[in-house]
């Protein structure tokens, strides 16, 4: 047995894992959907980038869990990246779902094309939130209107800090044993159905390795059956 905590992307929390959890709870491990701080059920604590790294080793902390699998999706990849290195022998594996990966000094937006410029343009507009997103963000990622709903309407803004903050690491991410899960629509285009260029570079490591998903950026509500089978291989892995 092993112990899932689950971390959802930029503006969702524990709720986005609600289809996802009954699968790995049946094959009989133990799973903890976390909601980080400011987000959905936490909304209004204050947050940035180090808190959200805290909130998940608090969490493996106070449940006591060993043989931890960290699985973060999208933003929260940076946080789970960083917590996973913080957690020690406790660690079994993390997983990366379609998600960014922390690099030392860099944060969660420095790596995008315009180097955040956008998104902290967007968040000083917005009371220090990135705003929620139109349900038109979530069209051709392989979801249905009612989950694009669930989606719309479960969000919470995201706090600000925690995308601008740089990410602090001790060592070599490529030293953790991981797994980079990459969603691919049916029909992209070549250059998107491969991992990015510090994604590629990690996966050179032999302790990493890549799963594809036939699906968009949301598999937890577009294929959480299929999301979970990848969860569990990656377990015993």
């Amino acid at each position: 047995m092993v112990n899932f905590v689950l971390v959802a992307g930029a503006r969702l929390g524990a709720w986005a894992w609600g289809e996802v959890v009954p699968y790995l709870r049946a094959a009989g491990h133990g799973v903890y959907p976390l909601t980080l701080s400011g987000l959905a059920d936490k909304r209004g604590v204050p947050a940035g980038q180090a808190t959200h790294v805290q909130d998940i080793v608090a969490e493996v902390e106070r449940q006591g869990l060993r043989d931890v699998v960290l699985v973060g999706h999208s933003y929260s990849g940076i946080p789970v990246g960083q917590a996973a290195e913080r957690i020690g022998d406790r660690l079994a594996r993390v997983v990366f779902v379609d998600s960014s990966v922390p690099t030392d000094g860099e944060s969660f937006v420095s790596a995008w094309p315009d180097a955040g410029a956008a998104v902290e343009a967007s968040i000083a507009e917005n009371g220090g939130f990135w705003p929620l997103a139109p349900a038109a963000h979530y069209d051709g990622e392989g979801l249905t209107d009612e989950q694009i709903a669930r989606l719309v309407r479960g969000s919470t803004p995201h706090p600000g800090a925690t995308l601008t903050e740089p990410a602090v690491l001790a060592g070599p991410l490529g030293e953790l044993p991981a797994t980079y899960i990459l969603c691919v629509m049916p029909g992209a285009e070549p250059d998107d159905a491969e991992p990015d260029e510090d994604v590629a570079e990690l996966l050179n490591s032999k302790r990493w390795r890549l799963d594809k998903m036939d699906t968009g950026h949301w598999p937890m509500f577009s294929q959480p059956r299929e999301l979970a089978q990848i969860l569990l291989n990656a377990a015993v892995e």
